[in-house]
């Protein structure tokens, strides 16, 4: 990793790999020996990098672990693994496995948000505490956004163009908030990615699953969120057959929430974390 930032975090992180049901996952884990473990889950073409604005804060209250989806970062990809639903029964028996099967808070950005939602749904036992930050699979999805595909022979600069405006389209709502650590997270996220063939975010399956989830949930959007601009007045009453304790929408800030406006994001985490069961 070039960003100084990316290195620093990951020096501090025990990486474990572990093999489930065959399947190796990788987990970065952040003060193992607090007594309060979280686990998140990365959003879509992602890896723990997506989270890294938020690690130290929740670090602080808690053990982080960070888990690189199956088939995304350095975890690999189950057999005929191919959406969210595939995937998350083999989240649970990595989290079941390496936390011992108590409940703990889930909390998962976009793609991650809807694996988390199948977890808590297929579950319940494992989840204390539900977190969704940009979740998809309400039918709040708008028009498709207009992205850019990468070409053979794309040297490094035209690659970044492309990530650009990938960014920019779907991720976040400023320029500004784009830098170099930006572009180095997707690059080395996106090359990764083999989970291609991912159709149920733009379902409404997390409508009928929210009534199987048996713990607090707690929702947050960017105000600016591109994915769901139009529908985002319709949230409350998505999620209203779940016991929802909060919905925010930060204002100002794009899908990548956790990144965009971290500070304002930061705190409303902690808060809900800290919040009665």
């Amino acid at each position: 990793m070039r960003d100084p930032v990316l290195k620093a975090l990951q020096t501090r992180a025990e990486r474990i790999d572990v093999v489930v049901n065959g399947v190796q996952q990788t987990w970065h884990v952040w003060k193992r020996s607090h007594p309060k473990p979280l686990v998140l889950l990365h959003g879509g073409s992602g890896s723990w990098t997506h989270w890294v604005r938020n690690i130290d804060a929740l670090s602080e209250g808690h053990a982080v672990w960070a888990m690189d989806l199956p088939g995304m970062g350095d975890s690999a990809l189950p057999p005929e693994a191919k959406d969210a639903d595939d995937i998350a029964p083999w989240v649970a028996q990595g989290m079941a496995q390496l936390l011992g099967g108590q409940a703990i808070p889930v909390m998962g950005f976009s793609f991650g948000g809807l694996t988390a939602g199948f977890v808590a749904a297929q579950n319940p036992l494992l989840v204390s505490r539900l977190l969704l930050v940009g979740v998809p699979g309400l039918g709040m999805f708008g028009a498709p956004l207009p992205l850019r595909g990468f070409l053979p022979d794309m040297d490094q600069s035209q690659r970044n163009a492309v990530h650009h405006h990938n960014l920019m389209s779907i991720m976040l709502a400023h320029e500004a908030s784009l830098i170099d650590q930006t572009l180095e997270i997707q690059e080395r996220n996106v090359v990764r990615d083999r989970l291609r063939r991912r159709r149920i975010a733009r379902s409404t399956v997390m409508l009928e699953m929210q009534t199987q989830w048996r713990c607090p949930v707690h929702a947050l959007w960017g105000a600016l969120d591109a994915l769901y601009l139009e529908n985002l007045s319709s949230a409350p009453e998505r999620l209203n057959q779940c016991d929802l304790r909060d919905l925010t929408l930060l204002p100002d800030t794009g899908h990548w929430a956790n990144y965009e406006n971290a500070k304002a994001f930061n705190d409303w985490a902690i808060a809900q974390l800290a919040s009665p069961a």
